[in-house]
């Protein structure tokens, strides 16, 4: 169903620099927006005159291989007819949790992300969307992400599901971050029969293509109100995700946290590093706390009750 309407490996023409924020974090945080609107939605290159996005290095042009964190299992799933690399964590057989990567890949922050979420007795997966690899630097993980087969991604959200349930979970929710956060979107969507909740953070799929208000499962939506990517994870958004589930008729919450941007809910250190440099923001301890209390107690009465 996506394949009509997204040539893969196509690029947004769309992005726009606005405003006041400094040329090289605007850069970036272009070059994401353009990133995700182009692997979700269909934007064709005739439809607007490309704006020239110059982007600052952040690290060396490359891609490094994924590992597993500590506390987390390398697996192949192999289920739906589909075979591909995931992590693992937490009681198997409890209630599940997809997990969904960022652009970057499944590198140590969203496994220990994870981590945490099993342990509240969750059983969590990770699928590794880019098969090993991750985008060290963001023009990197911009690559791997225009490369991504996401109709395939989708498919293998459904697939882990499956597998989860196979090994004796009850119910299976899903979240993940910025491009994870929209395919947790896309999923509600796509797969709600295979998935019991949903909880996005800072990502939301193009409306045309992905219909929001067609979604019947709970959904639990959290964005940063200083986030600049217009059109993906922007309070504007935020607004217009708010406004399809309330047409939907499902139950959800969406929460707007003060003084936080895009990926608010990073916090090894060199991922705090990135996001100042990217977005501008400072790291809030305190808010990363608010927010994982509030996913914590979604899944409680979502998957535990």
């Amino acid at each position: 169903w996506l394949k009509r309407f997204w040539p893969r490996g196509s690029i947004c023409p769309c992005a726009k620099q606005q405003g006041t924020t400094p040329p090289s974090t605007m850069a970036a945080s272009a070059l994401l927006v353009r990133s995700a609107r182009a692997a979700l939605c269909h934007m064709p290159r005739s439809s607007t005159a490309a704006v020239a996005v110059s982007l600052p290095r952040l690290g060396r042009f490359a891609s490094s291989t994924s590992k597993a964190a500590a506390g987390l299992e390398a697996i192949t799933v192999s289920a739906a007819g589909k075979s591909f690399p995931a992590y693992v964590c937490g009681p198997r057989g409890a209630p599940a949790v997809i997990v969904m990567q960022e652009w970057w890949g499944v590198n140590e922050q969203v496994q220990r992300q994870a981590a945490r979420i099993s342990g509240e007795g969750y059983r969590c997966l990770v699928p590794d969307l880019y098969k090993g690899k991750l985008g060290v630097d963001a023009e990197e993980a911009s690559h791997l992400m225009n490369n991504l087969d996401f109709p395939e991604a989708v498919a293998e959200i459904k697939a882990a599901a499956g597998f989860l349930k196979s090994e004796g979970s009850k119910a299976c929710g899903v979240t993940g971050f910025c491009m994870g956060g929209a395919l947790s979107l896309a999923s509600a969507v796509h797969a709600s029969g295979d998935i019991a909740c949903a909880a996005p953070f800072y990502g939301v799929p193009d409306q045309a293509y992905f219909d929001c208000s067609k979604i019947k499962i709970p959904v639990q939506a959290h964005f940063g109100k200083l986030d600049a990517l217009e059109g993906f994870s922007c309070p504007k958004a935020a607004a217009a995700l708010e406004t399809a589930l309330k047409a939907s008729g499902c139950k959800f919450e969406l929460f707007m946290y003060d003084g936080v941007a895009h990926g608010f809910m990073n916090d090894l250190p060199e991922m705090v590093e990135k996001k100042k440099a990217m977005f501008g923001a400072d790291h809030s301890h305190e808010t990363v706390e608010l927010a994982y209390s509030r996913l914590l107690a979604f899944l409680a009465a979502n998957l535990k009750a």
